[in-house]
């Protein structure tokens, strides 16, 4: 059967390949033999190949719903609710995601996201009513647009973890605490396509709040501390070497100094950089050096979320608690403390709790 009646099945399958990734599930369902073709690795592989395929960035962001007072001005809601916001780079256009299957009044709170080809993953959290710990797991396909329920994280509450994918298959998560705030040094790796988890060996040491990148080939995690040390973060991070199945020597001096490294970010696949935002500066690990990039905008001095790609980084801030948050994006391939101010439509302007990058 012809992919496109009259057409050779090159030029037909080029026509595919041009089509947006919002598009994909009215192309599907069109006929068998067009959902068969999105659905080939081969397809996706292509995508990227041509330079057809779309970056986005999705990210777990608070609505913004002022409410009247009594004088009829507004004010911001105290207890703010999580969706799911995409922002696409090329076309500066945001939208918003469908909620997860019993998620509609709201995300978990603290949540994490992390993508496997077409599919985006959200991972644990706290129920924004009861604040209890969830394990569960959601899969969204963004070629069929629908949610599945994934098997959930195996050994008991876990939050405030670090989570990072190899963007083939398998997201791995580490550390975080229990519901008893004990630090934990687990970490566990999810198979996507098989809706399977396994554990891996232990870290060396316990690492609550901290941050994991996947580069070159291994799962580094990035920083956190320990129970008897709580909120005393530390500058250190291991790497898990699949090859020996072992937890590589820890690098006491991977971060410049002792921070929070929530903002750490992966270059992307073309970049071998990690970068993140520190005392007002945007910084980038050149090799083993850390070097400052520029100074961060003003505007976004509380700075949430920072994301990477195709040599440009994203940060997404507030100049202070409770103020709109705004985004900003720095080209790390030209000077001069390069930044661009994105255009953010007010139902976009909530918190960023954090975030991650697909190529569609």
């Amino acid at each position: 059967m012809e992919l496109i009646s009259g057409l050779p099945e090159d030029v037909a399958r080029d026509c595919l390949l041009r089509v947006s990734y919002q598009q994909f599930p009215a192309v599907a369902a069109v006929c068998k033999g067009w959902k068969t073709e999105i659905h080939t690795p081969e397809f996706h592989r292509q995508r990227r190949r041509t330079g057809q395929a779309q970056k986005v960035l999705v990210m777990v962001q608070a609505k913004v719903e002022p409410e009247k007072t009594e004088t009829g001005s507004t004010k911001r809601l105290t207890n703010p609710v999580y969706r799911l916001s995409v922002f696409e780079p090329e076309t500066g256009f945001w939208s918003e995601l469908p909620a997860p299957p019993g998620y509609g009044s709201g995300l978990p709170v603290m949540c994490q996201l992390a993508c496997v080809g077409y599919d985006l993953v959200v991972l644990g959290g706290l129920d924004p009513y009861t604040w209890k710990a969830s394990n569960s797991v959601f899969v969204y396909n963004f070629l069929s647009a629908k949610w599945r329920r994934g098997t959930h994280m195996p050994g008991g509450p876990r939050t405030f973890f670090a989570c990072s994918s190899d963007n083939h298959r398998t997201i791995f998560v580490a550390g975080g605490h229990d519901d008893e705030k004990n630090a934990l040094k687990s970490a566990l790796a999810y198979d996507v396509v098989e809706d399977k988890w396994a554990e891996l060996p232990n870290m060396s040491s316990e690492r609550d709040e901290c941050k994991a990148v996947f580069r070159r080939g291994r799962f580094i995690v990035v920083g956190g501390y320990t129970t008897e040390n709580q909120g005393r973060f530390e500058r250190s991070a291991e790497a898990f070497d699949f090859m020996t199945w072992k937890w590589g020597q820890v690098e006491e001096e991977f971060l410049d100094c002792a921070t929070c490294p929530m903002t750490l970010v992966d270059g992307g696949d073309d970049d071998e950089s990690v970068y993140m935002c520190y005392g007002g500066d945007l910084v980038a690990m050149r090799g083993h050096t850390w070097q400052r990039m520029g100074k961060v905008p003003d505007e976004i001095r509380n700075v949430a979320y920072v994301g990477a790609f195709d040599g440009v980084v994203v940060v997404i801030g507030s100049s202070g608690y409770g103020e709109v948050h705004m985004g900003y994006v720095f080209d790390v391939k030209k000077s001069n403390n390069n930044w661009r101010k994105l255009d953010c439509p007010d139902g976009f302007k909530g918190h960023v709790q954090t975030g991650c990058v697909l190529e569609i």
